[in-house]
């Protein structure tokens, strides 16, 4: 029997537009194969230690929730994070919590803000926000053209640009994804993952959601040889008709 242990960071705070619905997909599409699955919330001033873990997740949050857990990251959480990602423990990281993972964040007024710097990746605010439906092409998926189709919603003022060693996650086929310039979505880095989709990202892309899963375990199980398949007719009419709609 597989077992996976998944960590919510700061739940009660960075859970914009309902990322909360992306640890449900997680767990969902790993107990209907009957997966044990584990969510541990760590917030304020809780212990985190990573190695408890094989998914961590950290969602959206404005500028004031994030300003309420950097003194909290600055306690030890913001250096556990940083030996995390090059552990390569599954990391996913959506719109403030994408930010949050990057070197700093210059306000449109100039200010610069330290972030974690798990990531090479940096980010300038804007006067105009970038919002809309997203949809981003990601190559590593399996399953046709469609299915590496990946839909979203985005809605930050902020511009991020990628640095040395991280790779988009996807190509933006309709939006504007990291800075509506160079277009691209998202990042990876080792087993991190980051997106500006909200909406909530997983459960209307099945097969990014089996991705992860799969990288956690093939993590904590040398021996695994790949997830059974599920009967993911309704999750592919409901996928392939966002794409359908967004991209006429």
């Amino acid at each position: 029997m597989y077992e996976l242990t998944i960590c919510h960071l700061y739940p009660d705070l960075m859970n914009l537009y309902g990322d909360r619905g992306n640890i449900i997909a997680l767990s969902r599409r790993c107990h209907w194969r009957d997966i044990d699955v584990k969510v541990v919330k760590v917030s304020i001033n809780d212990e985190f230690q990573y190695e408890d873990y094989d998914i961590i997740f950290l969602g959206g949050g404005q500028d004031y929730e994030q300003s309420i857990i950097k003194d909290d990251l600055a306690k030890g959480k913001a250096q556990r994070i940083i030996e995390a990602v090059e552990a390569g423990k599954v990391f996913l990281g959506i719109c403030g919590g994408f930010q949050l993972l990057g070197k700093y964040y210059k306000t449109h007024t100039g200010s610069e803000i330290e972030c974690i710097g798990a990531l090479d990746i940096w980010t300038h605010g804007g006067e105009t926000r970038l919002i809309g439906n997203l949809v981003f092409s990601c190559d590593f998926l399996k399953g046709d053209e469609n299915q590496k189709l990946v839909v979203g919603f985005e809605n930050h003022s902020g511009k991020t640009y990628l640095g040395e060693g991280v790779k988009p996650l996807g190509k933006v086929v309709k939006g504007f994804g990291n800075n509506g310039e160079d277009g691209f979505e998202g990042a990876i880095y080792k087993n991190t993952y980051c997106s500006y989709s909200h909406g909530s990202l997983l459960p209307k892309n099945p097969a990014l959601t089996d991705h992860l899963i799969t990288l956690a375990l093939l993590n904590k199980y040398p021996d695994f040889t790949g997830l059974s398949p599920l009967d993911d007719n309704f999750e592919k009419l409901a996928h392939d008709s966002m794409v359908k709609k967004l991209l006429s």
